[in-house]
This record gives C-alpha cells, structure tokens and sequence, in this order.
C-alpha cells in the first residue's frame, strides 16, 4: 500500500509544485526554499539532533514551551524544528532565533525523506498533534528513530478518512513509540485507526502551558493606553474568509450601543490584509495596520493586526475577545490564549478542533458560545457595558487554564524516557 501511495506522489508532484508557485503569487514565501522541500541542502549534515515538527503558526506555538524543556534537560543536542508553512517558518525563527535549526519538511517521498532522515540523523522525531507521513514514518522505524506524536488529536472527521486507509495508517503508526493524546476520545481514535494501545496515553493539551512573562500584562496595558487610550476595545483573533464580513456586522451593531469601541481584527493569515481593508470600507469604518508605524494618531474604527507573534499580547490589551475559525466550518483556534489573560471568550457554533476545550471552558464560566452575527453583537455589548461580568467570566477561564498547566512536564518527561532507549 505504501509503494502505491509512493507512486501517486510521484505522479502528483508536478501538480504540487505548480500549486506551490501559485500559491507564491499571492504568499511569496511559497516561492522560496524549495530546495528544503526536497531535501536538497548546501548546509554540512548536522547528525545527532531532537527534531520536531510543527506544521504551522499554531503548532509552533503549542512546541515553544516543549521545546525548551527539551534544550533544558538535554543542552548538548541541537534541536532541529519543521515546518509546512511561511507563516510558521517565520514563527519559528522569530522565536527561537539561532537556539535550533529550521527547514521546511521535505515532501513525502522516499528519497526525499532518505536524504532528510541522513542529512540529520535525528535521535528522537517529534510530531505536533496530527500529521501522519508514510514514507516519513517508515524511515525514522527503519533507522531506528524514536517517533513520537504529542499533543496528539484527531477530529471525528479525519478519523473517518484514516480508517478508509487503515492499512496504510497501521503501517505508518507502526512505526511510533509514543502518542501523547490531548484527550481519551482523541486516545481512542488513534487506537482505532492502528496504534499500538500500549503507545498511546492521554496527558492533556499542552497549550495550557502558555509562557506569560510576568510582566506581559503590564506591558500589554501600556501599549493600548499608547495606541488606543481609554476606549473599549473588543478584539477578533484568527478570523477567516467569510468571517470577518459577519465579524463587522457584528461591530457595526455593537457601535450604536458603543459609539467608542475600537475592534481589533486579526486575521489568522495576515496576506489577506488587503481585502479585509476593502470589507472594512465597505461598512463604512476607517482602519489601521500594526504595520504602518507612521499612521497618525487619529481615531480609526478597526485596527488591523497585520503582524505575525502579537496576537498574545493584543489578547492581553482588550477587554473582551471573540476566537476565530468557529462562526464558519473551520474548526476553531486556541481559546485557552484570551483566556490565560483573564479574557472573557466568545466563540462560534464550529470548534470542532477544540470540541473538549470549548465545553469545559464554558462548563467553567470562562466562555460563550454564539450561534450567528446576532449573538455575537449581543455577548459582545454585555461584556463590553458591564466591567463585573466581564471581570467574573474572565477569571472563570483564567482559572480554568491555570488549573489544567503541567502538561509540558507530563511529556518532557515521557519524551526524555524515548531518547533513554535511542539506538546507536
């Protein structure tokens, strides 16, 4: 089954590239480093590192925490860490600098994850909650590479397709060591789909373990005095296409009860800047990017978060947040971020990637769910107009995150067993 899978990549790869130089019309970072994606480098091998992978920004900020936890208990390693895609490429190297090395991960072909696997030799592989690669799979068990998925989920929906190539996906999951589950349902949908049950075990969503300097708040309040002084401020994180359109209805029915909030929209691709200034024209509201650090001082009426690794700390400058990907069938993004800052959170009907987190963070208080563009203005007008209900719900979630924290340690130490047993 694999040498079939092998053989349609082969076949498809042309489709791939052109799709990949399309794509960089628009993201130019698509255009770039296709040499990573074949594994084709200039670089000496650098053998001997802990490799992780994340396939983008949200992944990247899950591995953060883990990754230096891993750099702490074992110094001498280097540590390599992937990507999929430019925005978490860029993540990855604004964070963590010259700390790891960073490289696209090569497609999934067997000579390109042959000449990967020898340039790097990695002595533990890492794999950020639901990426499954054949023929990556199938080198790091021949060469006896310690394989593990952490923060491991799997929606109902991929399950289903996982089980229509279970042979395939047994093989694949053959290969790892350790599955990390984020929950018992996620548990048992890798079970299901071929994974040794003795390999999986469930240690809870690592995204609890968020880093907040101690003084970020402080200095989040300082940058909204600067930016936005003493206005309300209501703030859209990780929006998609489609949703920023029912977002500004939202805020346009919010306005006539507010005629001085301020909405923050970030949207979870910042390429698409572009259009959201038109959407935004298109009812009427003045805008500003993060980016233009020359824009005057006067009022706007949304102020565009074109930058990458600042969502956080805009989280942490509002006084109320709504959680993109969830008003449409994206799935949702990480509500455990507004809410470690004592944010109240709303989110829509569709959070299917964050099902477990988005019921026990209502269950705690600490969240809102809306169905439609109605309930959305009307949670956003309570929490706005009344400080002690906001003040309440907000610490109902902050409390929810603060009590579920550790996992980081939980799998630390689980992966540090894993390169216990690496084989020379």
């Amino acid at each position: 089954m694999r040498l079939f899978y092998s053989a349609l990549f082969y076949i498809f790869t042309p489709v791939i590239l052109a799709r990949l130089y399309w794509r960089g019309r628009k993201q130019p970072g698509y255009s770039e480093r296709w040499s990573e994606r074949l594994a084709l480098y200039d670089a000496d091998p650098e053998p001997g590192v802990i490799w992780f992978h994340a396939v983008s920004v949200g992944e990247a900020e899950a591995a953060f925490p883990l990754i230096r936890a891993i750099k702490h208990r074992f110094p001498e390693r280097t540590i390599l860490v992937t990507a999929t895609t430019p925005t978490g490429s860029a993540r990855i190297k604004g964070v963590l600098g010259d700390t790891a090395r960073h490289v696209y991960l090569p497609y999934d072909l067997p000579g390109c994850v042959n000449r990967f696997i020898r340039h790097y030799r990695p002595t533990l592989a890492v794999v950020l909650e639901t990426e499954i690669w054949p023929n990556l799979y199938h080198a790091c068990g021949k060469c006896g590479i310690p394989l593990a998925i952490v923060n491991a989920r799997l929606s109902e929906r991929s399950a289903r397709g996982y089980l229509k190539l279970r042979s395939l996906t047994r093989e694949s999951l053959s290969h790892v060591r350790l599955v990390a589950a984020q929950t018992a349902e996620d548990a048992k949908r890798y079970i299901a789909i071929g994974a040794d049950p003795k390999s999986v075990v469930v240690t809870g969503n690592i995204k609890f373990d968020l880093e907040l300097p101690a003084t970020a708040e402080e200095r989040a309040q300082a940058m909204r005095r600067a930016l936005f002084g003493h206005r309300p401020v209501f703030i859209a994180g990780s929006t998609h296409p489609g949703e920023e359109s029912m977002v500004l209805a939202a805020f346009a029915s919010l306005r006539r009860q507010l005629p001085e909030v301020l909405l923050i929209l970030a949207p979870r691709h910042p390429h698409r800047v572009a259009e959201i200034v038109a959407e935004c024209r298109k009812f009427g509201f003045s805008t500003r990017l993060r980016s233009d650090r020359n824009a005057g001082d006067e009022p706007v009426d949304v102020f565009l978060l074109d930058t990458l690794g600042e969502l956080r700390s805009f989280y942490a400058a509002s006084d109320a947040a709504f959680v993109g990907g969830s008003l449409v069938p994206v799935g949702g993004h990480n509500v455990l971020e507004p809410a470690a800052v004592g944010l109240p959170v709303i989110f829509g009907p569709h959070l299917f990637n964050f099902a477990e987190i988005g019921s026990k963070l209502k269950e705690s208080g600490g969240g809102i769910e809306v169905k439609n563009v109605e309930e959305l203005a009307h949670w956003a007008g309570r929490l706005l107009s009344d400080k002690s209900l906001r003040s309440e719900i907000g610490g109902n979630g902050k409390r929810f995150v603060c009590e579920n924290q550790g996992v980081v340690r939980k799998i630390a130490e689980l992966l540090g067993g894993l390169i216990g047993t690496e084989q020379s």
